[in-house]
């Protein structure tokens, strides 16, 4: 088979799927941590840009369903922040969190790169207003947000009694044995 007879790949599309399923899986190990905590320990004030466990993965969930919502042409914008603390319990927080995280994988996996340059409204509010970006951009901002407050979460773990998780593990072929049990969790979630 010559390299114009083989099927089109979808690489960069595919990249985005293999993302939202890391997210969710990131999501997973890190809920699980938390879940062995009190709510007094998880709502705890602590050193952080939101100064508790509690504030900051409610702000993740909300800053994913703001941006979804954009990805889907939803309409919610803004209002989707009235409410800055829908779930102070970890297991409530959690389990919006893992149906959040399943819609973005179920997103990700229908795309194609042609979705990819589909343009996407998002109301940013005064002074910026209504703006326009493609999905391809959108994306992995929401995978680099995750990122960056699950970072502030995994250290806020290290002052309770509950061990932060390894959240950089490969996510490679070779390593799969080692996740076996934690990717078949989050299949049965679908």
């Amino acid at each position: 088979m010559t390299p114009s007879d083989s099927p089109r790949v979808n690489p960069l599309s595919s990249h985005l799927a293999a993302m939202a399923r890391n997210n969710a899986w990131s999501n997973l190990r890190l809920y699980r941590a938390c879940l062995t905590l009190t709510d007094e320990a998880f709502a705890e004030r602590r050193v952080s840009f939101f100064p508790s466990l509690q504030l900051t993965l409610n702000h993740i969930l909300l800053v994913d369903r703001y941006y979804f919502d954009a990805l889907i042409g939803g309409g919610a914008g803004l209002t989707i922040f009235d409410n800055e603390l829908p779930y102070p319990r970890a297991a409530d927080l959690w389990d919006a969190q893992a149906r959040s995280d399943q819609q973005l994988l179920a997103f990700c996996e229908s795309l194609t790169d042609d979705d990819l340059q589909r343009e996407v409204q998002i109301d940013r509010g005064p002074p910026v207003g209504v703006q326009r970006e493609k999905i391809g951009s959108v994306l992995p901002h929401v995978f680099v947000h995750q990122i960056h407050h699950r970072g502030q979460v995994h250290a806020m773990l290290s002052g309770t009694a509950a061990a932060p998780p390894q959240l950089d593990e490969f996510f490679l072929a070779a390593d799969a044995p080692l996740r076996v049990a934690e990717l078949s969790d989050l299949d049965k979630m679908r």
